[in-house]
């Protein structure tokens, strides 16, 4: 017997944390009984239903990479009838699949998707610290990354110490190329800014491995250089590598082995 969370995670079903709201909000139904307790205790001899749908182990979890575009929300779905990431995945193949995590939706680059939640859920614990890396191309010549680097204070408070290298500093000419590549088959409109013409850029990775609402951006924002372009190139130990803009690939097996560590953590 197991919590009722647990094994819709387990099923692929949501991470533990998103199956525990869907118990909460009486989307899940075990022999017939709507059950809203998190408690509740099940085996696979139970009928569990999630919105009406029969759901059971799968021993055939798949994990993939997603290089996102701009313009996607990483939601299956949207109320405001969004473009979201669920339309560039094969969710027809594999309806569990669900986004490890989040950007925003003028980030672009690597979401993970899995059908396993228990793996989805450690790999966003805070206790793993798990590192992602971002390239960042930032308003004005960044010369002191101290701050990035001991940790500055934003809405939900101090940011944990960061890696940040600069990695190139360029005029307008080369932030449009980079912005013209950022954009390619995105789900919205590129901007055009004027006041931009006669500006300096920065282009920087930063590494961090706290995941707090929009903190790359909020974190140059603080240190007076906005963020432009944002474009997540690796977690933990995947990469991006060729993979073009809008699409998806399978992690091979060194990447899955990678990730073994967290399947086997005790840690919740």
């Amino acid at each position: 017997m197991e919590r009722l969370q647990k094994y819709l995670a387990r099923c692929g079903v949501a991470s533990r944390r998103r199956s525990e709201k869907l118990i909460s909000g009486g989307h899940v139904t075990v022999n017939g009984n709507v059950v809203t307790k998190l408690g509740t205790k099940v085996d696979a001899n139970d009928e569990v239903l999630v919105d009406g749908k029969s759901v059971s182990l799968s021993y055939d979890n798949i994990t993939i990479i997603l290089n996102k575009p701009a313009g996607y929300v990483s939601t299956m779905d949207d109320p405001q009838g969004r473009a979201c990431v669920a339309e560039l995945v094969p969710i027809d193949q594999y309806p569990s699949l669900f986004p490890v995590g989040r950007l925003d939706r003028l980030t672009t680059g690597l979401l993970l998707f899995t059908t396993d939640g228990e793996l989805g859920n450690k790999l966003l614990h805070p206790s793993h610290e798990v590192n992602k890396t971002y390239e960042v191309v930032c308003l004005g010549d960044l010369k002191d990354t101290s701050k990035l680097e001991s940790g500055v204070v934003i809405n939900s408070g101090k940011t944990a110490p960061a890696i940040v290298e600069i990695i190139d500093k360029f005029d307008y000419d080369k932030y449009l190329q980079l912005e013209n590549e950022f954009y390619k088959n995105s789900a919205c409109d590129v901007p055009f800014d004027k006041s931009l013409l006669d500006k300096k850029f920065t282009l920087v990775n930063i590494t961090i491995h706290e995941g707090k609402n929009r903190q790359v951006r909020r974190m140059f924002e603080k240190v007076g250089h906005p963020v432009l372009l944002l474009k997540r190139i690796s977690l933990d130990n995947l990469k991006l590598d060729n993979l073009e803009l809008g699409k998806w690939r399978k992690l091979d097996q060194e990447e899955e082995e990678s990730l073994s560590g967290y399947k086997n953590s005790n840690k919740v």
